[in-house]
């Protein structure tokens, strides 16, 4: 009967919480810059013109229908061809970004659609802006709405982090990987490995429904 040592796993302790800290900062990075530019292609989405749309509808689908792993190197190794040369970090994270960034489009877009026309007309009436219609009567409603798709997709993109490993990025799965091959302790590393990720979603989880009873509060307001 094969028994599991985590004695060893302690030694390393110090290497796992700095690839623990190397993945959250690139997931946290890539989430932020992918629900901005999702966001803003949301936005153009509905608000600009034919051709504009037709662009960005081939980006979101684009980025939807290919691997991660894919885009991952294509902008890594194929970048320096077009003049784009980035570190294996933050190819990692731009990559990451871009690809949570479609899906990021969609779940907005969603949420301003399920807006009423009604709501909308009523702020055109009383001359508010598109801005100031986006700001104050759309975004507070869809964020309740919305809010356990985007948790759902953060969720996705933490575990995305361990893909960044090919690249030698130095995050979690890289060096618990390098420690089970040094030290040949696989079951010992893998089970450390999704211990970390549980608790990584779980904190998420739980965030996630912090940030959806206070939008659900602030709605009722």
């Amino acid at each position: 009967m094969m028994s599991v040592d985590f004695s060893l796993i302690s030694q390393y302790g110090s290497q796992i919480l700095d690839g623990f800290g190397i993945t959250i900062i690139s997931w946290i990075g890539a989430v932020a810059l992918g629900m901005a530019v999702g966001f803003v292609i949301a936005v153009l989405q509905l608000f600009t013109g034919r051709w504009i749309r037709a662009v960005l509808r081939v980006y979101i689908e684009v980025l939807r229908t290919t691997p991660f792993l894919v885009q991952l190197f294509i902008l890594y190794y194929g970048g320096p061809n077009f003049g784009v040369s980035l570190s294996a970090m933050d190819a990692g994270v731009v990559s990451l970004a871009l690809y949570g960034s479609a899906y990021f489009a969609e779940i907005f877009r969603s949420g301003f659609l399920s807006v009423p026309q009604g709501q909308l007309e009523a702020a055109d009436c009383l001359g508010l802006s598109r801005l100031n219609t986006i700001w104050r009567v759309q975004l507070p409603q869809m964020l309740v709405i919305i809010t356990p798709a985007l948790i759902n997709m953060i969720i996705i993109l933490s575990k995305e982090t361990s893909v960044l490993s090919i690249i030698t990025v130095p995050e979690l799965t890289a060096v618990l990987t390098q420690i089970g091959s040094e030290q040949f302790i696989y079951v010992e590393t893998t089970l450390v490995l999704c211990v970390c990720y549980l608790i990584l979603v779980a904190i998420t989880q739980k965030l996630g429904g912090w940030a959806e009873l206070k939008a659900s509060r602030y709605l009722q307001r």
